[in-house]
This record gives structure tokens, sequence and C-alpha cells, in this order.
């Protein structure tokens, strides 16, 4: 019995020689897998950086071209209703009695339909008495005058409006010479 445990100890001994690999040769080997796990690791994340960032960009992107497909929807119907302003005020100011019912219930629709262009961002241009700035001001006649300085929008012979920063139609104006 105590050869059979020698012998078994011998073949023990024979299969650890074999299966035992150089202390070095095992640290360069683990050291490079780290190595090459780290440069993964690396890149694993440069990557998802990388994603996450074009997954911002284009949310940015697709909220902006949202916004401007609204606001730019929006803008030929406020368009139609420039000419139906005009003719409001063109009512209002050729209208003599001010204290007629009639008269102040046209003045309240206008005045309601003039607040809910403001409130979706339409304004008036702001014209008589500034600098003439052909972005919005169409001049249509100059006038030699001594009250205005030369370049003066003198008088405003159809209003303009701006809807959110863009034009959508420039003041007629004379202008000082």
């Amino acid at each position: 019995m105590l050869e059979g445990n020698g012998a078994n100890k011998e073949v023990e001994d024979m299969q650890e020689k074999e299966n035992e690999i150089p202390v070095e040769e095992n640290i360069e080997e683990t050291i490079e897998d780290r190595d090459d796990k780290d440069k993964e690791i690396e890149e694993l994340n440069n990557r998802l950086l990388r994603l996450q960032a074009d997954f911002i960009n284009y949310r940015k992107r697709a909220e902006k071209e949202r916004e401007s497909t609204i606001n730019y929807a929006i803008e030929p119907f406020v368009s139609s209703l420039l000419p139906i302003i005009d003719n409001f005020e063109r009512a209002l100011e050729s209208e003599t009695n001010k204290e007629d019912n009639f008269y102040k219930g046209v003045e309240m629709i206008y005045g309601q339909l003039m607040k809910a262009l403001k409130d979706n961002g339409v304004e008036e241009i702001v014209a008589l008495n500034e600098d003439f700035d052909p972005n919005y001001h169409h001049a249509v006649f100059m006038e030699e005058t001594d009250e205005y300085e030369s370049g003066k929008v003198i008088e405003v012979l159809q209003k303009g409006y701006i809807f959110k920063d863009k034009v959508i139609r420039p003041s007629m104006v004379k202008v000082a010479k």
C-alpha cells in the first residue's frame, strides 16, 4: 500500500511540473490581459460618450426643427390676417363718432385681435421718428424737410410686423431727405 501511495505521489508531482508555468511568463500574460481589457474598456467608454453626445445633439436638433415647423406653419396664417388688421385700422380712423356703440365694438374686437397676435409673437414694427432701416422699412417716398434729420421716418403709410424676430411685412414709410 505504501508503494501505491508513493507511485501516486510521483504521478502527481509529474502533473504539477507539466502544469507549472514559469512565474514571470504568468505575470507578463496577466499584465498584457489587463492592459488589453483596460484598452477595451476605454474604447467602450469613449464609444458610449460619443453615442450619448450624438443622442443629445439629435434631441436638440429635433426640438429646434419642431419649433421651426410650428413657427413657420403659423406664419402664412398671420400674414393673411395683416390685411384684415389694416381694414380694422382704416375703419376705426374713418369713424367720426367715437362714442357710438358700433365703433366701440369694432375697437374692442380690434384690441382682442391685436392682443392675440402679440401673445403669439407678432409685434408691430415701430417706425415713426426712427432711423430708416431697410431690414424693417420699405421707403415709398422721400421728402425734403427741415423738421427731421435726414434718414428719419417721418410717416408710416402701412404698418409692418415682426413674427418671432422675422419680418413678415416691412413698414411702408416716408423718409426725410
